[in-house]
């Protein structure tokens, strides 16, 4: 197992505790020098690594307890000092304000960076997970 296999581990832990509405886990993994970049599920972009990590946990404030994810990892690799992972991200979480829980599939691309010594999320594009257009 590589040491990325391994932090990969580290990262689905992180993705639980957001969607438990836990920001400190991800917070530890985002880059802290720049660039660093996020497309989020809603639509537009954020970039530079403060203001990133700003948005990580001001969306993570979004959630609420009882929380679940996993992330369907379909391609990883590193080489060198950069790294990624590519698939799904499932998950059913809990919104302030509303009774049901809320299911969540989005398309996942995230870049890493080897930085201060460990792996650091440089780059994050989620988006919702659609049906295919019938052929």
């Amino acid at each position: 197992m590589s040491d990325f296999d391994a932090f990969l581990e580290i990262r689905r832990q992180a993705a639980q505790a957001y969607v438990n509405g836990q920001a400190g886990p991800l917070d530890r993994l985002a880059a802290t020098a720049c660039p660093a970049t996020f497309f989020p599920p809603r639509g537009g972009r954020e970039e530079g690594a403060d203001w990133v990590a700003s948005v990580y946990a001001r969306d993570a404030g979004s959630f609420l307890e009882g929380g679940e994810t996993t992330l369907e990892i379909l391609h990883s690799d590193a080489d060198g000092d950069l790294a990624y992972w590519t698939g799904l991200q499932h998950a059913t979480v809990r919104f302030a304000g509303q009774d049901e829980p809320v299911e969540m599939h989005l398309r996942v691309t995230e870049l890493f960076r080897h930085e201060d010594g460990g792996w650091k999320l440089i780059h994050r594009h989620a988006d919702p997970l659609a049906k295919a257009p019938a052929a």
